[in-house]
């Protein structure tokens, strides 16, 4: 992101902010945010201003059209805006949604959204942000990072339109692409010719993300380098052939936006326009994501919705509102009347417990969110009703790294045989010594009797299922089967 621009997205002049980040405790999200700013006449109340005041905004290039040009091209009509998403995983992640929570308020106000998955440019390599360059992803790879990235898109499209719009019929359109579509046909030697004539070498040398890796040790390799290009193209690409003026994607990215727009102006003479979000963090400054090795992934199988509702639960207070205002789409009235019985009886959580839940239910729909809750109270709240609700994914997900075993249910099957079989204590006098110490759980209740036989409903739930555990963290799942 260029350091230099520093201006609101509604009031067109250049002011000073006061900055702060929000501490999360080691790990955890941090964004960060500006002070209040001051819109014009045409920017006020608009979607702009809206968004700003929720804090998923940060800036607008070209800074000079967002006072007027901007609100008006907004207020006009529907428009098409668009965030780029590189499939270098197979899943996105936390820092990827405040991008996609910006593009599906967009959609709510009735403008049009594009999703697109680079498996083009994937394969080069995004330098924002990173100290040294991506290991080389396959096409084999980024194929299918692809598919799996467009199943999450649309996966969260989804569950906003049906869960958080009730009126779905005022929503934009909302296409997911791949920029690999239209680079297949394109041969170098005629990319170069005919698109990068536009570039001047000064203008791309002094954006920030490459003047930082040509200081490394490292430097900077020329695939690396053109990348400015490509992003720069599919902003054209998509003005094209689907009429996008706006592209959207995180303050790191500035750079990249502002190379689009300039390569668009100088070939169409049209003016388009790039905004923002802010970057999600950690508590260090650095970038959360897949690099850093801390992500909190979107897709079930990397973070389990309980996993990932534990995440916003377990938030500091004195995070929690802005939060609720970046990652949710509750009104800011109501998101005040939340803060306000939080503020009464802060033991109740109930600030934390809505963030969970909303955000929850926008990347893993009302099932997931009933996962999360479920598994909540089967491991916190030691419920045996949860426990028995609860099917083998879950438990899976739940106790991710515990043993899962099956084993065919044998008539006057002990405790002691259950552990035996299960492998769950050592052999001979010491695991019998075990469970008569009362070191042994079964469905959260102490077996202290080794003879008792398993008792349906107590030691084997109506699922079928038995949840063991030995001294407080180890875990083991049996799963009992009928002879």
């Amino acid at each position: 992101m260029a350091a230099s621009c520093v201006w609101s997205a509604c009031g067109g002049r250049q002011v000073r902010w006061s900055r702060w980040s929000s501490v999360l405790g080691s790990g955890r999200l941090s964004v960060l945010l500006r002070a209040p700013f001051r819109c014009s006449a045409a920017a006020r109340d608009s979607l702009l201003s809206a968004l700003h005041r929720r804090g998923v905004l940060k800036d607008c290039f070209p800074e000079s059209a967002a006072q007027q040009e901007l609100p008006r091209l907004l207020q006009s009509g529907p428009q098409t805006v668009y965030c780029g998403f590189d499939p270098t995983a197979d899943s996105l992640h936390a820092g990827n949604l405040l991008a996609l929570i910006g593009l599906l308020h967009f959609r709510s106000a009735g403008h049009n959204v594009l999703a697109v998955v680079g498996g083009a440019t994937a394969q080069v390599g995004d330098p924002s942000g990173k100290l040294r360059e991506r290991e080389r992803l396959s096409s084999a790879a980024a194929e299918h990072n692809t598919r799996s990235i467009t199943d999450s898109l649309w996966r969260i499209f989804t569950n906003h339109e049906l869960l958080f719009c009730p009126e779905s019929a005022r929503l934009g359109t909302v296409s997911v692409l791949n920029n690999a579509g239209w680079y297949r046909d394109w041969r170098v030697v005629d990319f170069l010719s005919e698109v990068g004539r536009y570039f001047r070498m000064g203008t791309l040398l002094s954006r920030h993300s490459v003047q930082t890796r040509l200081k490394s040790a490292e430097g900077m390799s020329l695939t690396e380098f053109s990348y400015q290009l490509f992003q720069a193209y599919d902003f054209y690409h998509l003005h094209q052939l689907h009429g996008c003026r706006l592209q959207l994607g995180g303050s790191d990215q500035l750079g990249n936006l502002m190379t689009g727009h300039d390569f668009i102006h100088k070939k169409t003479g049209e003016e388009v326009y790039g905004l923002t979000v802010p970057l999600v963090t950690t508590t260090m400054g650095d970038k959360l994501g897949k690099t850093a090795g801390n992500a909190v992934w979107l897709n079930r199988d990397k973070t389990s919705p309980f996993e990932f509702y534990q995440y916003f639960l377990r938030l500091p207070d004195s995070t929690v509102e802005s939060y609720i205002k970046l990652f949710t789409f509750l009104p800011l009235a109501e998101v005040e009347k939340v803060m306000e019985q939080q503020r009464r009886d802060p033991g109740k959580r109930t600030a934390h417990k809505r963030l969970a839940a909303e955000v929850t239910k926008l990347v893993h729909g009302k099932d997931g969110l009933e996962t999360a809750k479920r598994c909540t109270n089967a491991l916190y709240n030691s419920s045996i009703e949860a426990l028995e609700q609860m099917d083998d994914v879950e438990l899976k997900e739940l106790f991710r790294e515990a043993p899962f075993k099956e084993f065919f249910l044998e008539p006057g099957t002990t405790v002691l045989d259950a552990c035996r079989r299960a492998q769950v204590i050592p052999e001979g006098p010491k695991g019998f010594q075990m469970i008569t110490d009362g070191g042994v759980w079964f469905n959260h209740q102490r077996a202290s009797n080794p003879e008792q036989v398993l008792v349906p409903g107590q030691h084997i739930l109506s699922n079928g299922l038995s949840l063991i555990r030995v001294g407080k963290k180890n875990y083991y799942i049996l799963k009992w089967l009928s002879m």
